[in-house]
């Protein structure tokens, strides 16, 4: 007599999921690369003190389900919300200098101070897949 499956046959077996184990994440776990490049940056980012504190980083994950032991992992994740933070400012400074260039002449000034508004900083959020609407008013 066969030995019969244990998995009914309607039923698909379940895949593990990858992220049932985020939870704990350290630079341990990842895969190894050799070559000096890789391992003198992680030693670079236990010195670097990036602008967004590892408080506000590590409140935010923890916030996301997320906690992180190595502060190596959590300035790096400060490291990337920097870069996509000026990447941001960057293009609504692009958008504004256009929009003042197209602007009628009489509104010419020597002045070149920019002003952050919500009309600048809506597209550059909607290139990187973030929709914001102005509220109808303000109180």
């Amino acid at each position: 007599m066969a030995e019969q499956d244990q998995t009914p046959k309607n039923e698909t077996p379940r895949k593990p999921d990858p992220m049932d184990d985020v939870n704990d994440i350290s630079l341990d776990d990842l895969p190894r690369v050799t070559g000096t490049p890789l391992s003198q940056f992680a030693a670079e980012l236990e010195d670097f003190k990036p602008t967004i504190p590892d408080a506000v980083t590590n409140f935010y994950l923890n916030r996301a389900g997320v906690s992180i032991n190595d502060p190596r992992i959590l300035r790096l994740v400060s490291l990337a919300s920097q870069k996509f933070i000026t990447d941001v400012c960057n293009d609504a400074l692009q958008n504004c200098k256009v929009r003042i260039g197209s602007s009628s002449s009489k509104h010419k000034t020597k002045e070149k101070r920019f002003t952050l508004t919500l009309e600048d900083l809506s597209p550059a959020l909607s290139e990187n897949g973030i929709t914001i609407k102005k509220p109808p008013y303000y109180t």
